[in-house]
């Protein structure tokens, strides 16, 4: 029981903590979120940009072969990139890639709270 409410590893909880901090994140924002994506370069950026890019055939695979566990495992991906970048880029810093930041932010809370919902799992916006 403890494993599976650990809010660190390949968890449930874990994926939903992630929701939830980034969902904080936009609370935080001193602007709005747009939903361009543009001028990030850094290659933390780009790893989450490629995996939310993937979603759709994420779940057209997990549909065919009658497989969950593969947009579980594919969110587990995702968060440990989000975490990895949130650990390394100061999202909220207000210079011309701040619009950006906070629009690959909303899509990675767009893309965890769908598949969350798929597996039947709440994504909570606080924690």
């Amino acid at each position: 029981m403890e494993d599976m409410l650990n809010f660190e590893g390949e968890t449930g909880p874990y994926v939903q903590y992630t929701h939830a901090r980034a969902c904080s994140i936009l609370r935080n924002a001193p602007s709005p979120v747009t939903d361009h994506i543009q001028g990030l370069t850094d290659e933390g950026s780009w790893e989450i940009v490629k995996l939310l890019a993937a979603f759709p055939n994420i779940i057209q695979n997990a549909y065919e072969y009658l497989d969950p566990s593969l947009i579980a495992k594919y969110l587990i991906d995702v968060s440990q990139a989000f975490n990895s970048y949130y650990a390394h880029t100061k999202v909220l810093t207000e210079d011309e890639q701040l619009h950006s930041r906070l629009a690959l932010v909303y899509a990675t809370t767009v893309v965890l709270k769908e598949g969350l919902r798929l597996l039947g799992i709440h994504a909570p916006e606080e924690m």
